[in-house]
């Protein structure tokens, strides 16, 4: 049952789940009735509604003199905080396309400075026509769009940690990006090299000095997988994998092979040294599970997170990302009392499968200690687990492959931190 505020003198404002939670309904309002029922100043603004009506603009100094020139390549605004590191700052991103130069960066062997002039894509194993493409034959090729996440498989290790680790949104959950992928269709390529009946799986190997290699199930490469060339209109960045990359949608980021220099069509799997010692999931009883692909279900709050406190009671956007290597995120809920009551969340069109989904619901918080969380849901009804169900399940030996629901603490100075509930 949907209860009314306790703290406010009005009846204009739907609290939906405990510790000031409000209804999704307020964003659609683009927030005139929140305004309107919080009163002047609650949204935290820098300015009194008394002082408004007369305070007169004085001229800053950057209108007195005139700006630099242009650079070559454009740079964020000296006063923002963005910087890579080599995770991507969620909290400081807003939407759901991570900037080329902020996407994150994971390397076996550094980043190679490959000629794209000198660089060549074979085709070869089982297939009736080996084939060698330079750059400028892949160009000539039909090119298609598609926004798709990456992550990396060892993202939000922490979460495995007996105690919390003391992080901010970007060290604990930044090896998560998402952007605008152009190329080429592999099952093109395939398609034109004929793909011999025995084929069943496929090796893709990069162009780096440590040759990163991984197995791929040939019906995932005939159903989304495609050559990128282009990331968000530009030609890839040398440490995103120019002058091209392997992008399979929804699998863990280590299998979109970098700087891609071969497919060869097998039989079987090839027990890569990169998909053996690396990117298997340690199990509970100390078993492998081998040829964990897709990302499960996931979802963290970037605003508030760590590192940005909070400036005293009232009105906040509670905002995060969410996500599914399995299809797209449906519903996502958030809480404020660690879990013991949730409120659905607005998701940010375009909601597309395998990519990122901003959530937002706003907040009043009274000033008090919170817990706030998020837990996502994907189309095929998976529902993101608590830390405790994961480790119950997996033990907490394992590395990669951590999607529990994520907990920020807040406290009455408004510092937010990393905790366990």
């Amino acid at each position: 049952m949907t209860k009314r505020s306790t703290f406010l003198a009005t009846d204009h404002i739907d609290v939906v789940a405990g510790n000031g939670l409000m209804s999704r309904r307020h964003l659609i309002t683009r927030g005139a009735a929140v305004t309107s029922a919080l009163g002047a100043g609650s949204l935290m603004a820098l300015r009194s509604s008394a002082s408004a009506g007369s305070e007169v603009l004085t001229i800053p100094e950057w209108m007195k003199v005139p700006g630099r020139d242009f650079e070559p390549y454009g740079t964020p605004s000296r006063f923002e905080k963005l910087t890579r590191n080599p995770r991507t700052p969620l909290q400081f991103l807003d939407g759901m396309i991570t900037p080329s130069g902020l996407h994150f960066v994971i390397t076996h062997n550094g980043v190679p400075d490959i000629d794209p002039d000198q660089h060549r894509f074979l085709i070869h194993g089982l297939v009736k026509r080996p084939l060698v493409f330079t750059l400028e034959a892949l160009e000539r090729y039909p090119r298609s769009s598609r926004i798709v996440f990456l992550e990396c498989a060892g993202n939000s290790r922490a979460l495995y940690s007996e105690q919390p680790v003391k992080g901010d949104a970007q060290s604990i959950h930044g090896l998560l990006s998402c952007a605008e992928w152009t190329g080429v269709s592999l099952a093109l390529l395939l398609d034109e090299a004929g793909i011999d009946p025995r084929a069943k799986w496929l090796l893709a190997e990069g162009a780096d000095a440590a040759a990163m290699s991984r197995s791929i199930p040939l019906a995932k490469a005939l159903d989304d997988a495609f050559i990128a060339l282009y990331q968000n209109g530009e030609p890839l960045r040398p440490a995103n994998g120019y002058p091209m990359r392997l992008m399979v949608p929804g699998y863990h980021g280590n299998m979109n092979v970098k700087w891609l220099r071969r497919i060869e069509l097998t039989e079987g799997p090839m027990m890569t040294k990169d998909e053996t010692s690396h990117y298997s999931m340690l199990l509970k009883d100390g078993r492998v599970a081998q040829f964990k692909f897709p990302i499960d279900g996931k979802s963290v709050i970037t605003r508030p997170s760590p590192g940005l406190t909070m400036n005293g009671p009232g009105f906040y956007e509670i905002s995060g990302l969410a996500w599914s290597g399995n299809g797209k995120v449906v519903k996502v809920e958030v809480s404020a009392d660690g879990g013991h009551s949730w409120a659905d969340a607005a998701l940010s069109e375009p909601v597309l499968s395998k990519a990122l989904t901003r959530f937002r619901l706003p907040w009043h918080w009274n000033g008090g200690p919170a817990v706030l969380q998020s837990r996502a849901t994907d189309d095929t009804g998976y529902v993101q687990p608590t830390r405790e169900q994961l480790i119950a399940k997996r033990g907490n030996n394992a590395f990669y492959f951590n999607n529990a629901i994520s907990s920020w603490a807040v406290a009455a100075s408004g510092q937010v931190s990393n905790v366990y509930v």
